[in-house]
């Protein structure tokens, strides 16, 4: 006697395999989504928070020095972020001296370039002649030497060396890095609120990688909060009290 069976699977039209297929493939080769951030672990939280230059822009301070090999290996990969830097964002550095005498020298030597006007062109061989030529360019002479023979106006760069302009600007940026708790270089502060950390066990290019995805993370909870802030209605007046009659 004829029965009820199951009905039998119908077969798959190719052209959904072939969707089912590419949906899989751009799964499998988009890059996980990054976790949140840790307190401690990728960043820090100021308080209080420090000034920035600009309160309507998320400011961002790289902290570094000439001397320091790490962050002469962060410089490319530094200035290839800041080049794609969204309109919202004002980036700036600051040179530490964390007291050495090489390193204050060399602090010395960036705010001098910037005032000579050589900053822009000498910063990037100013890297590579510590760290790859391996010249001792850590006392004034021999870095106003450099900077004549690369091009720089070695005058200019000599008389403002050793000015008050430059004194109070190094103090100043020691000061700063003393506000901001920067206990190493390279460092990156965001909105004078947070620092970017990363794990001092992690490789040094990955941790390098690591410190701009974390800045950038930090730049988009920045963005949030004020947005927020800003969407957030103002807090009501308080009522006034009665006035009794006499």
């Amino acid at each position: 006697m004829p029965s009820c069976h199951r009905a039998l699977p119908r077969a798959i039209p190719l052209r959904t395999l072939f969707w089912v297929f590419c949906t899989l493939t751009m799964l499998l080769l988009s890059p996980a989504p990054r976790a949140a951030l840790q307190e401690g672990t990728n960043f820090l939280t100021l308080a209080p928070p420090q000034p920035t230059s600009q309160r309507n822009k998320i400011e961002v301070v790289e902290f570094f020095s000439y001397g320091c090999p790490h962050c002469a290996r962060f410089y490319p990969l530094l200035n290839a972020w800041v080049a794609k830097l969204p309109p919202d964002v004002l980036f700036r550095r600051v040179p530490v001296g964390f007291g050495r005498d090489a390193w204050v020298n060399l602090q010395r030597a960036y705010y001098s370039l910037e005032f000579s006007g050589d900053l822009g062109r000498l910063d990037g061989p100013l890297f590579h002649a510590i760290h790859e030529e391996r010249k001792p360019l850590f006392d004034e002479s021999s870095i106003a030497d450099w900077v004549g023979h690369n091009g720089g106006n070695a005058d200019k760069f000599a008389a403002a060396y050793t000015s008050l302009g430059i004194n109070t600007q190094t103090f100043q940026a020691d000061k700063m890095a003393e506000d901001f708790r920067i206990g190493g270089v390279p460092a990156l502060a965001v909105d004078g609120r947070y620092v970017a950390l990363v794990p001092a066990s992690e490789d040094e290019a990955q941790g390098l990688n690591d410190l701009l995805a974390n800045t950038d993370q930090l730049i988009a909870r920045v963005r949030s909060e004020r947005a927020a802030a800003k969407a957030a209605p103002s807090a009501a007046p308080a009522p006034k009290p009665a006035v009794k009659g006499k």
